[in-house]
């Protein structure tokens, strides 16, 4: 992106409202008041409006003024870190993980497959959470180190990623207490007299819990759907109604949310997947993620 305006006749102008007129601010900078000046209005010329107007001896600011000086506290009170932030980089080496999550693969779920290596010393952990298919797209660019998600790489002959198992969960339903008694009773037939909560598209497990199902001859009253699985537990933990969860989560489900397992969808399990650009994972912290048995 170009800008029609420098930065430095942003600071210059920034430097006068901040001193109160040309000449402080000259005297601060180490230029002349002419030079100082001369940058200020090459700035106005840019923006297209007059930054700062006379009163009385000196000058002040005008509502764009006002507004560009906003602008300009945020930018250069943020450069004013940067020498301690690269003295930091430099005094502490931090090793660096940018992971994409899968907007369908369930919150609780991302955590328990990045634990292995949370505990490594200065960590430094970014977290991108996206649709599937533009977090691929950032992958191929190598904006991110890896990509967690609840399904495998879709065949793209533009895209040079592959797709490494990280297992699979079996999957349970959960209910607030409001609704376990009623849920747990003759289940899974049970399902059909209870609200339930689903996933959407979004997740790979959607249409296999559909078939799962219409497998069992069921007739549901869904309630809610959910392209977030953090909301859903939420919303599952405050009664709205019956929702499916990966039993690999049984633990947090419970002790968390304060929900309660009431039945083993038999059959169903949810598969999960860390797509990278090599065959062979070359990341160290990503190889740890992978099955001891990859």
């Amino acid at each position: 992106m170009s800008l029609s305006y420098s930065y430095r006749h942003l600071y210059y102008f920034w430097a006068v409202a901040k001193e109160g007129g040309l000449t402080r601010a000259a005297e601060k900078l180490g230029l002349s008041v002419q030079t100082v000046s001369t940058q200020v209005r090459e700035l106005e010329q840019a923006l297209g409006a007059a930054l700062l107007k006379p009163a009385g001896r000196g000058l002040t600011l005008t509502e764009a003024g006002r507004a560009a000086l906003d602008v300009a506290d945020q930018i250069f009170s943020l450069g004013q870190t940067l020498p301690e932030r690269v003295r930091e980089a430099v005094d502490v080496p931090t090793v660096r993980l940018a992971v994409g999550i899968s907007d369908g693969l369930p919150k609780l779920v991302a955590h328990r497959l990045l634990a292995p290596i949370l505990d490594t010393p200065q960590l430094r952990l970014l977290c991108h959470e996206d649709e599937f298919d533009d977090l691929l797209g950032d992958l191929a660019l190598h904006r991110l180190d890896v990509v967690l998600a609840d399904r495998p790489a879709p065949p793209n002959p533009n895209l040079r990623v592959y797709s490494h198992s990280l297992g699979s969960s079996p999957v349970a339903w959960y209910a607030h207490p409001r609704w376990a008694e009623a849920a747990a009773r003759d289940f899974p037939a049970s399902l059909a007299d209870v609200p339930l909560l689903l996933p959407t598209s979004h997740a790979a497990l959607r249409p296999r819990l559909d078939q799962w199902l219409t497998e069992h001859g069921l007739r549901v009253r869904v309630t809610g759907e959910f392209e977030d699985s953090a909301l859903l537990a939420t919303f599952g933990s405050e009664g709205l109604g019956v929702f499916p969860a990966a039993t690999a989560v049984n633990d947090a489900l419970t002790g968390r949310y304060g929900v309660v397992n009431v039945g083993l969808a038999d059959g169903l399990a949810e598969q999960f997947y860390a797509v990278g650009t090599d065959k062979k994972i070359s990341h160290p912290l990503v190889r740890k993620l992978l099955p001891q048995s990859a």
